[in-house]
């Protein structure tokens, strides 16, 4: 199998790997039911040690950079109570924490959550945290232009290993609501 996007050597449908994911990412694919089919997500194997962006588009190709997202776990704070969201941006931008995460999330103020916070609650590996197999109660803010990519490079749940799907799969997330302008050149 060849992936739509990257010069990867191992590929494979997702459904063909869950002993490869983390245990949330292999249940959410396990379960899918969206319009695009879950064999049109696929795992591509790579070296954890190169699993942040930089180093990684550095080893497969900067092409990625403009075809890959990275999810991000905020904490909004309101009247003393926390809230944890994830935010699907594109790689080269960053997330308008402070104003279009703020806004829709409602909250006075907004942080990137803790890593032992995001690892713990998400069951995921921080550096590899991905929007499929987030908790389904959780909002996923993901931004227009990821939806709008043909195929987008993403976390696997692990530093080990990266998911390739088509941008569309991303609003039909659990909590997903797709946001014109979430996140600005970064």
């Amino acid at each position: 199998m060849r992936a739509p996007i990257g010069p990867f050597e191992q590929v494979r449908p997702a459904p063909e790997c869950l002993e490869e994911l983390t245990r949330p990412v292999a249940d959410a694919i396990r379960s899918w039911s969206g319009g695009v089919p879950a064999e049109q997500i696929v795992y591509v194997d790579s070296d954890p040690a190169i699993a942040d962006t930089a180093a990684f588009v550095e080893h497969y190709g900067q092409e990625l950079l403009r075809q890959s997202a990275n999810c991000v776990v905020v904490a909004a704070k309101r009247g003393g109570e926390t809230t944890l969201a994830a935010c699907l941006v594109p790689s080269g931008a960053r997330a308008d924490v402070n104003g279009a995460v703020r806004r829709r999330l409602g909250a006075r103020k907004v942080s990137f959550a803790p890593m032992d916070t995001a690892v713990e609650r998400t069951g995921m590996e921080y550096g590899g945290i991905t929007p499929i197999g987030l908790p389904a109660d959780w909002p996923l803010l993901v931004d227009r232009a990821v939806v709008d990519m043909p195929y987008v490079l993403i976390g696997s749940g692990s530093r080990r290993g990266k998911l390739i799907a088509p941008g569309k799969l991303f609003a039909e997330l659990p909590g997903a609501e797709v946001i014109e302008g979430l996140a600005f050149a970064g």
